[in-house]
């Protein structure tokens, strides 16, 4: 493998804002302004959300200055838990995590292409299954053209936003305010889990974190300008559709962004966020391809059964066969979702357990090697140290909670394939057996 990295900073803050910033602020907003007691309560939940993330790039810059890897949580859980946990890990991001979340940001590709095109709703998994098809193809060609691309998306998709964000809060016509009140607290718990689910994707960074040049000093720098943008987007897109809207407005709106482009510019308008959505859902795909590839690769690296997934090739800078599997699965999710003809819903589902329950334990692993491995240099360590990573264990434990009591039956379907990752471990156990009683 190549040892020099190949990602600058500014590489790296491309990838994560073009993972973070996908369809989520297009269809979360209404949800969040329809739990909270105020316009002022509503734009600091989304600072909330920002501050939350934050304080998990703060752990994640610890890690991923510490040990530098391309399979990132997966490396960690191996170190701090064991290969059998880090296997199941390895497992459900290539089976479960990034495929399906890979699917579902497809399903919005094409929703809202097959919106665009004189074409039925039923196009809308072919056009899904075409995006993450070409994707791969141009990130099989070379990383030099797959970051080249994300940068492209992720400029035009942030230039995108403002071009309809900066006339939204510049709006003058006046909105009848909706009045304030004090919410409970379990409303206010469901406006932070659709928060939280938009800021989702930020430690995709960690994956990358072998190929960012001088990534001990880079990381750190790339995390945070990463979170500042993304945060920023957020509160002025939420500023604008309550500008526009108003918070009675947002709450009753299904599509909110759309129907600010409408109230700005005409149903033309509409036609162009949906054009938005499209680019943004492009960047977000692309992304995941490539952050999730690295996990396959790591695992190809440490597993016998998976060895095919080790593959290098050098001129490309490329796991070749790591991002055909990939791409494998999430093509068979993308069958599945046009089967149950739910597809996003469903994509949501099958994911949101399995995310937070592993994420859980990638913050847990911090602690965990801060104990058993005390003489590794920290170049980054995470400030306020235990209260950070803890106060991040306990909110990801709160979202494993709440995805389990608001998914249905695809949640089962992603235990399901998750724990199907026993077989492989229980392969391993009888092939180790074997040797063993050979010798």
């Amino acid at each position: 493998m190549k040892q020099e990295g190949s990602l600058s900073v500014r590489d790296v803050i491309a990838i994560v804002v073009g993972i973070v910033i996908g369809v989520g602020i297009f269809k979360t907003p209404s949800i969040v302004a329809a739990n909270a007691g105020g316009p002022g309560l509503l734009i600091l939940i989304w600072v909330l959300g920002g501050v939350i993330s934050l304080n998990g790039s703060l752990c994640y810059a610890e890690l991923a200055t510490a040990y530098p890897h391309p399979g990132g949580d997966y490396h960690y859980m191996t170190r701090a838990f064991g290969k059998k946990v880090a296997f199941l890990f390895a497992w459900a991001r290539m089976t479960v995590i990034q495929t399906g979340s890979i699917a579902m940001l497809a399903f919005i590709f094409g929703d809202y292409l097959s919106g665009l095109l004189p074409v039925g709703s039923s196009a809308s998994p072919f056009f899904a299954a075409i995006a993450v098809s070409c994707l791969t193809a141009i990130n099989l060609i070379g990383m030099r053209q797959g970051k080249t691309t994300q940068t492209v998306l992720t400029i035009a998709k942030v230039l995108g936003l403002l071009a309809v964000i900066i006339p939204g809060i510049l709006y003058t016509q006046s909105v009848e305010p909706a009045p304030s009140g004090s919410p409970s607290s379990n409303l206010l718990g469901l406006a932070m889990i659709f928060v939280l689910l938009t800021y989702g994707g930020w430690n995709e960074a960690a994956y990358v974190s072998a190929d960012l040049k001088h990534v001990r000093r880079g990381m750190v720098p790339a995390l945070l300008w990463s979170l500042a943008i993304i945060t920023s987007v957020y509160v002025l897109a939420n500023l604008a559709f309550l500008r526009v809207l108003g918070l009675a407005g947002m709450s009753a709106s299904e599509h909110v962004a759309a129907d600010l482009a409408g109230r700005l510019f005409g149903q033309s308008g509409a036609r162009l966020l949906s054009l938005l959505i499209c680019v943004s859902a492009l960047g977000s795909i692309n992304g995941s391809i490539v952050t999730g590839a690295r996990t396959n690769l790591a695992l190809g690296m440490d597993q016998p059964m998976f060895r095919a997934l080790a593959r290098w090739r050098e001129t490309t800078a490329t796991p070749p066969n790591a991002l055909l599997v990939q791409c494998g699965i999430s093509l068979a999710l993308i069958l599945f979702g046009a089967f149950t003809r739910q597809g996003f819903v469903s994509m949501v589902e099958y994911t949101a357990p399995v995310f937070w329950g592993f994420f859980f334990l990638g913050a847990l692993s911090l602690i965990v090697l801060r104990v058993r491995e005390p003489g590794i240099e920290r170049p980054f360590p995470v400030p306020l140290y235990p209260f950070t990573p803890i106060l991040f264990c306990a909110t990801c434990l709160y979202m494993l909670r709440a995805s389990l009591a608001y998914t249905g039956k695809g949640a089962l379907v992603g235990l399901a394939v998750l724990f199907s990752g026993l077989i492989f471990i229980l392969l391993d156990y009888l092939r180790l057996s074997r040797k063993g009683r050979s010798q």
